[in-house]
């Protein structure tokens, strides 16, 4: 017998003032109206999913084992990584349908201890037609880890064809995390990010990292037909990095030559 998979479905009106928030927020030139199509990943500025206190974790996001995602008794979050397919801009004005499907669910032992491993496809459509399949990777862990377990962050390559600086603040955070409602602790409270979690500072959203990637490439290269990240080292508010590009490969490089995160992009053209 074939498994039920957990499903859910929101729909959303892509008000185009809140994508032009989020150009603005990106010091991207602020175009977006009614009709205009969104540049890629911009659909994280919606389909929130807003639950009361009563209903969050310690770390601002809502409780695991209520919903899609399951509670494996492992508190720490983080985005790891996720892949997508784009087939059709989503028009800023219009409503949007997000189906949703936990995919996979899977637990193992890494270097740092014990992780739960939980893969979210989401489809969006507008009008029934399928626009974007997106795959979400996230990953769960226990508190235990300590700095003596921590993987030593890869080296990044320096090879690029192509770099722009960028820098954050915690205000840059703060923002995004508001346009995205995303509560997750570690990018806005400094205490918690520094004595719960062991965190050097505020940690720089992995999903913002690969927007700014996304664009960069788009610039680059053109509209995109795919893209894939996975997220290597986190990088905090007080850092620089570097968006690199050498062909299909883009990566961010930290201050320190550490790599943040890997990524590819397929243009359209191709």
């Amino acid at each position: 017998m074939t498994k039920e998979l957990k499903t859910q479905t929101r729909n959303d009106i892509l008000d185009p003032a809140r994508a032009a928030a989020l150009q603005a927020t990106l010091s991207a030139e602020e175009t977006i109206a009614s009709g205009s199509p969104l540049p890629p990943f911009f659909h994280q500025a919606y389909f929130w999913l807003p639950s009361p206190p009563s209903e969050l974790g310690r770390d601002g996001h809502p409780k695991v084992g209520g919903g899609l995602i399951p509670d494996m008794g492992l508190p720490r979050r983080m985005w790891a990584g996720g892949r997508l397919r784009f087939d059709v801009p989503l028009i800023a004005g219009v409503e949007a349908e997000r189906h949703t499907v936990l995919e996979n669910v899977q637990s193992k032992t890494g270097r740092t201890g014990p992780l739960g491993i939980v893969t979210l496809r989401h489809e969006l459509r507008q009008g029934g037609k399928l626009c974007v399949t997106e795959w979400q990777d996230l990953v769960y862990r226990n508190d235990s880890a300590d700095s003596e377990t921590k993987p030593t962050p890869p080296k990044a390559r320096i090879d690029e064809t192509d770099g722009k600086d960028v820098a954050f603040d915690s205000t840059i955070l703060f923002r995004y995390s508001a346009l995205t409602f995303n509560g997750h602790r570690i990018h806005y409270d400094l205490d918690y990010a520094k004595n719960v979690e062991g965190y050097d500072g505020l940690v720089v959203h992995g999903p913002l990292l690969a927007q700014l990637l996304m664009l960069f490439a788009t610039e680059l290269m053109g509209s995109l037909v795919e893209f894939s990240f996975r997220a290597t080292s986190a990088l905090m508010h007080f850092e620089s990095a570097t968006l690199c590009r050498n062909d299909r490969n883009l990566w961010v490089r930290g201050p320190d030559g550490r790599q943040c995160m890997q990524a590819e992009a397929v243009p359209r053209s191709e």
